[in-house]
């Protein structure tokens, strides 16, 4: 029988393994920490031991990590801009940032609740063109500075052969889209293309810089590069996903590859008109491949006419798992066995496309998790 990592490492090599890896994602029981008495933290309840135990335990894990820079330059924002973080009378957390440009202040605003793990953002800091134009006369953000890899290296150790690291890191559509909400961005990316690549252009070179220092730093490793699905239909059309992914992800696939790591590309929603294109990035692996009605392709349509060159992340939906009848779920995880391995293919990871965020988990969740593990255990050589 493989090791975790070995199972792991062996599908990323397209190698033959003894059964498919199963990942919970976000979920490793490694990171989480039960005991840290942060009230934002909602692994504290109870309800999430059982899973957290089962993560440790049970799955080929993927911890993703990412390599923060030690003597990086300054940032150049940083003496423009002013925070304020408080708590409201409901005990969330809400941060103002208000950044000085030459003609205005740009403000956001974001908010924690504290049963909720996420960060919600309820003023984006860019409300127009215009106001993009102003972000433009600011410095752009400075490469320069060494990977720290010593976080990375202690995940490895403590992870030892049950599972291994991936890289995280976002791509320059992530650094510029989310500054709108999002009807706002789409209407900047479709009318207003020039300025929105100079925005691109704006922060890509830190971005390539750091990532080239990471992976030669940390050669060799899975990476994950979040980001595209902005540019995915129905947001925008797949001849502005070349311009705004392709042509900005495929020179980090390039460093990542060069280094003899494993470039992934994450991509939420839509993918038949742009499954091609996520191909010419260069890419070797692709998540989440999430079903109708969420996605618009079946992970059989994917592993058919892809396999051969990605490794396939996915195919189940955090809601099938909250809410499905256990019999019927037990059916949805075969199916999504037989789709991601059925043929010839590069390698299949079973995987949910998220996590609960919740801070009470409730025991129907945790009992279909449980049934990804046997299913697939049932699988094993």
């Amino acid at each position: 029988m493989l090791t975790r990592r070995e199972r792991l490492l062996r599908t990323l090599r397209g190698e033959e393994v003894d059964r498919p890896p199963v990942c919970f994602y976000e979920i490793n029981g490694l990171l989480e920490n039960p005991g840290d008495p942060d009230p934002f933290n909602i692994f504290s309840h109870p309800s999430w031991q059982p899973l957290l135990n089962l993560a440790a335990e049970k799955t080929d894990r993927i911890v993703m990590q990412r390599v923060p820079f030690r003597n990086a330059p300054p940032d150049p924002h940083a003496e423009r801009t002013r925070w304020h973080v408080y708590e409201d009378d409901n005990g969330s957390r809400l941060m103002v940032r208000a950044l000085r440009t030459a003609r205005k202040t740009l403000v956001m605003r974001t908010r924690q609740d504290r049963d909720v793990n996420t960060v919600w953002t309820i003023e984006h800091l860019l409300k127009s063109a215009e106001d993009l134009e102003d972000y433009l006369t600011l410095p752009p953000p400075q490469p320069g500075g060494e990977p720290d890899v010593a976080q990375v290296l202690e995940v490895e150790k403590r992870l030892a052969d049950t599972g291994i690291v991936m890289l995280d890191t976002g791509d320059p559509l992530c650094s510029v889209a989310p500054l709108f909400d999002m009807a706002e961005y789409t209407v900047v990316a479709m009318t207003e293309p020039k300025l929105f690549r100079r925005a691109l252009d704006y922060v890509a070179p830190a971005i390539y810089e750091r990532t080239a220092a990471a992976a030669r730093a940390l050669p060799g490793r899975l990476w994950r590069i979040y980001g595209p699905e902005y540019a995915s239909p129905p947001y925008l059309p797949p001849s502005l996903f070349r311009e705004y992914v392709v042509n900005y992800v495929k020179p980090m696939v390039d460093i990542i590859h060069a280094a003899g790591g494993y470039a992934r590309i994450h991509s939420h929603g839509r993918l038949h008109d742009i499954l091609d294109l996520i191909v010419e990035t260069g890419c070797m692996g692709l998540d989440p491949i999430e079903p109708p009605p969420q996605g618009d392709v079946s992970l059989a349509y994917v592993r058919q006419r892809y396999g051969e060159r990605l490794v396939l992340f996915g195919n189940l939906e955090i809601s099938e798992i909250e809410n499905m009848p256990h019999d019927a779920f037990a059916q949805r995880v075969d199916q999504a066995l037989r789709d991601g391995t059925a043929g010839k293919g590069r390698g299949f990871v079973l995987m949910p496309s998220s996590a609960p965020y919740g801070r009470v988990l409730s025991g129907h969740t945790v009992r279909n998790y449980e049934i990804i593990v046997e299913r697939v255990e049932r699988l094993e050589n």
